[in-house]
C-alpha cells in the first residue's frame, strides 16, 4: 500500500469538544454520554426546548463510529422492506420508513435552521442485484417498499455509464451530507442553547435511581434523565448485547474524475452487500466486505476485494486515497435500540442498534428521546422500545448467541504464536503464558507490550486486528487500541497490563 493512502476517514476528522474547563459537579436535567450523532442530535433537541444538557464524552466530539460513517442518509432500510414487513408488519416498515425519512428532514431543517455548511442534498437512491440474483427478489422488494410508502420506480439499469448493474430501483427523496461538518455544527448549535459538551471524560458508572453519573476520577454529575448514547452501552451488561451483534464493515475511497460518477446513493443486494456514494465530485466511497468483529484474519484481503469491486464497476476510477474501517451494531431484527434501558431505572434511555444505518438512526435517536424526556407521546417509540421481543427475529436471535457462546471455546486453544517473540513489529498475537492468554503488540521500534486477552466485559479472548492495530472481542465487540486501552464498549475498562512472557 502506498505511504499516499490514508488509513482514516480524513474528510470525517473529529474535534476537540467545544468546553474541556468545565467543572462536572452541580444539577442538570440530562446528562448524555457519548457525543456521537445520537448523543448530540438528543442534546440539540432538548437544549432547544430549555432543557438543562451535559454532554460527556471519553474523546473528541464525533471521534467514536460516527468518524467512520460513509453518511448515507436513507429512507430505504438497509435490511429491505420485504425483511421489515416480515419482522414488523405492513404497519411497522410504514413506521421504519417514516422515522428514517422523517430523520432525513430534520437534518434538512437543522441545517437550515442552525446554518450548518455540510453540503447537505437530496439525491435518488439504487438498489440492484447482485450477480446470479433473481428478478423476483427486486420485485418483491418493489412491493414491500410501496406498502410502507416508499417512492420508488423500477429502472432498466442504475445510471452507471460503464457498467449496466442490470435492473434496479430507484428510491426519491434521499440525501447526503459531509457527516462531521453536520456534527460539529450540530455541536455549536447544543453549546448555543446553553447546553454543555465535555471532552476527554471517561464515565465510569451510570446510577438511575441515584440521578447520577460517575466519571474514572471520582467526578460526579447530577441528572434527572441520563442518556447512553455510545454506539454500544457501557451501562448495560447483558440483556441489550443478547439481541445485536458487531460486524465489521470495511471502506475505500478513489478519485474519479468529475462527472464520471452520477451523483446517488447505491446498493446491492449481496450478502454482505456494497454501497457506494460520491463524498464529493471527485472522491467515490464503496463500503462492504462485512464480519462478524473479531472472527477474521484477512482485513487486508477484504480491503483489495473492494477496491477490485469498486475498479470492475467504475473502470475511470484513479488513485486509491483512503481506507479504513468501522464497527456496525446488527440488531436481531433490524432496527436500533432507542428508548428506556431495560431491567434499569425509568430515566436511563439508550440508543444503541445502529444495523448499518448510524446517521438516520442516531437522528431518530435525538426525536424518540426527546420526546420520552419532554413527556410527551412519540408515534416510533414503541417501535425502537429495546424492551421490544420479535417471534419472527428469533432464528437470528438464536444463531447470533449460539456464535457468541462459540467464542468462549478460545479459552482452551493454544496461543498464536509459541512465543512472544516472533511476532514481526508493528503486529499483535495472541500467546499462551501458562493458564492465561495475553494479548502481545510489537511496537514499530521492536518494543513488546503485553495485557490480559480476556475482555473485561464478559471474558471473551479478543483477537488482534491487523487493520486498524486493535484488539477486537470477538462476543459482543468491544474494541481496545494495541496497547489495550478501551475504543469502544460495551466494555467500560481496559485490558489489563501484564508482563511480557519470557522466551521459551
Amino acid at each position: 500500500m502506498s505511504d499516499s493512502v490514508k488509513t482514516s476517514p480524513v474528510w470525517q476528522e473529529p474535534q476537540d469538544a467545544p468546553e474541556t474547563s468545565l467543572p462536572l459537579s452541580g444539577a442538570w436535567d440530562v446528562c448524555v454520554v457519548g457525543a456521537g450523532i445520537a448523543g448530540l442530535s438528543t442534546a440539540y433537541r432538548l437544549s432547544r426546548e430549555g432543557k438543562r444538557v451535559l454532554v460527556l464524552d471519553d474523546g473528541k466530539v464525533g471521534g467514536g463510529m460516527t468518524s467512520c460513517t460513509t453518511a448515507h442518509l436513507a429512507s430505504v432500510i438497509d435490511d429491505r422492506f420485504t425483511e421489515m414487513e416480515r419482522l414488523h408488519g405492513q404497519d411497522g416498515a410504514r413506521k421504519a420508513h417514516d422515522s428514517h425519512a422523517g430523520a432525513i428532514d430534520f437534518i434538512e431543517e437543522t441545517v437550515r435552521r442552525e446554518n450548518i455548511d455540510c453540503g447537505f442534498t437530496r439525491l435518488a437512491g439504487y438498489l440492484f442485484l447482485a450477480p446470479g440474483q433473481p428478478a423476483k427478489m427486486l420485485e418483491q422488494e418493489e412491493k414491500a417498499a410501496g406498502h410502507a410508502g416508499q417512492e420508488v420506480e423500477r429502472l432498466a439499469r442504475a445510471p452507471w455509464t460503464e457498467f449496466d448493474t442490470g435492473p434496479c430501483l430507484r428510491f426519491a427523496n434521499q440525501g447526503q451530507f459531509e457527516p462531521m461538518k453536520y456534527v460539529r455544527g450540530l455541536a455549536r448549535a447544543v453549546t448555543r442553547h446553553g447546553g454543555q459538551i465535555v471532552g476527554n471524560v471517561h464515565v465510569k458508572m451510570v446510577e438511575g435511581e441515584a440521578r447520577r453519573v460517575v466519571t474514572d476520577k471520582g467526578q460526579i454529575v447530577h441528572a434527572e434523565a441520563i442518556v447512553v448514547a455510545t454506539n454500544s452501552p457501557v451501562n448495560d451488561r447483558l440483556v441489550i448485547h443478547t439481541k445485536q451483534a458487531p460486524y465489521m464493515t470495511y471502506v475505500v475511497a478513489l478519485r474519479v474524475p468529475k462527472g464520471a460518477v452520477p451523483l446517488g446513493l447505491y446498493w446491492d443486494m449481496q450478502d454482505p452487500y456494497h454501497y457506494v456514494r460520491l463524498a464529493d465530485e471527485e472522491t467515490l466511497i464503496v463500503g462492504g466486505e462485512d464480519h462478524k468483529s473479531g472472527q477474521a484474519s484477512d482485513h487486508q484481503e477484504r480491503f483489495d476485494r473492494l477496491e477490485g469491486w469498486a475498479r470492475e464497476r467504475f473502470p475511470r476510477a484513479e488513485a486509491l486515497t483512503n481506507r479504513w474501517a468501522g464497527q456496525v451494531m446488527e440488531t436481531v431484527d433490524g432496527l436500533a435500540f432507542i428508548g428506556r434501558n431495560p431491567d434499569d431505572a425509568a430515566n436511563v434511555f439508550v440508543a444503541t442498534g445502529d444495523s448499518g444505518m448510524g446517521m438516520t438512526h442516531g437522528t431518530i435517536a435525538g426525536l424518540v428521546l426527546g420526546d420520552l424526556i419532554l413527556g410527551r407521546d412519540n408515534p416510533w417509540a414503541a417501535l425502537y422500545n429495546p424492551a421490544r421481543k420479535r417471534f419472527g427475529a428469533l432464528r437470528d436471535f438464536l444463531s447470533e448467541n449460539l456464535n457468541v457462546a462459540a467464542q468462549y471455546g478460545k479459552w482452551l486453544t493454544p496461543g498464536e504464536f509459541e512465543s512472544a517473540e516472533e511476532i514481526k513489529p508493528g503486529s499483535g498475537a495472541i500467546v499462551r503464558d501458562g493458564l492465561f492468554k495475553l494479548a502481545v503488540y510489537r511496537d514499530e521500534g521492536g518494543d513488546l507490550h503485553a495485557c490480559s486477552a480476556v475482555c473485561p466485559h464478559l471474558s471473551a479472548i479478543v483477537s488482534w486486528n491487523d487493520a486498524e492495530k486493535t484488539w477486537d472481542c470477538p462476543a459482543h465487540g468491544s474494541r481496545f487500541d494495541c496497547q489495550g486501552k478501551v475504543i469502544n464498549g460495551p466494555a467500560n475498562t481496559s485490558l489489563r497490563q501484564a508482563e511480557v512472557p519470557a522466551p521459551h
